[in-house]
């Protein structure tokens, strides 16, 4: 159970620390909202699409671009209606 928690940890902090402020604010609001009650499947799939770079990420979150159809999953679903409120 220790390394599931790590692994949340360290994918929260990726998630706030990706090198673009919008997607600082994107992934990171996300992460703090929804990392602490995945599962190990939906940890292993938000680690992969955290993977991809910063301007992919957003053309497919914000639906200016079709995300490759091994991005689509259930994660990736849950951050497309994720909506940033700061």
């Amino acid at each position: 159970m220790q390394e599931l928690e790590k692994k949340r940890k360290q994918l929260v902090f990726r998630s706030h620390h990706r090198g673009t402020k919008e997607m600082d604010l994107i992934m990171g609001s996300f992460a703090d909202a929804h990392v602490g009650g995945f599962d190990e499947g939906q940890l292993q799939q938000y680690e992969d699409l955290l993977q991809n770079n910063d301007p992919d990420l957003y053309n497919w979150i914000t639906g200016q671009e079709d995300p490759p159809a091994n991005i689509v999953c259930d994660v990736f679903e849950l951050l497309k209606k994720h909506r940033f409120a700061g």
